[in-house]
């Protein structure tokens, strides 16, 4: 356990850093480069460089598998309701323009959505990838 003491304390200074930059990719997508995939893969990166350091079990007990699959459906569906607000609202399928008084509105709100949706939904499918392979080994033991 001491052995890995310099990991442990360059791990918790890095990863509020990560969290911090994926989310800073997740909100600028739509201003320059960047956007849900990337600050889906960004902030999954942190929650794995988390469970590689500390350890499987306690990174599941921030971020439990069963909260990791309801974010990967509420990412989807989140997605998709966007999708369908524009049609309900009179537009084509992820017509953004529909969703508020102006359409340039209507575009950066629809843009945010669906960005943040894809992010959500990366991170969560990230995540529960590593736990898959991280756990493989518990099973043949």
């Amino acid at each position: 356990m001491r052995h890995h003491l310099v990991l442990r304390v360059v791990a918790k200074l890095l990863i509020p850093f990560i969290l911090i930059f994926g989310l800073y990719v997740q909100f600028h997508g739509d201003y320059g480069p960047g956007g849900g995939f990337q600050a889906g893969v960004i902030f999954a990166a942190g929650f794995i460089l988390y469970g590689l350091i500390f350890g499987l079990d306690k990174v599941q007990k921030v971020a439990p598998p069963a909260w990791i699959r309801v974010l990967v459906a509420a990412g989807v569906l989140l997605f998709a309701g966007v999708g369908v607000a524009g049609m309900l609202l009179g537009g084509n399928y992820l017509d953004y323009g529909v969703l508020r008084h102006d359409p340039v509105h209507g575009q950066h709100l629809g843009i945010l959505l669906i960005e943040f949706g894809v992010g959500t939904t990366v991170a969560a499918v990230m995540i529960t990838i590593f736990y898959n392979f991280a756990g493989r080994g518990r099973e043949d033991r």
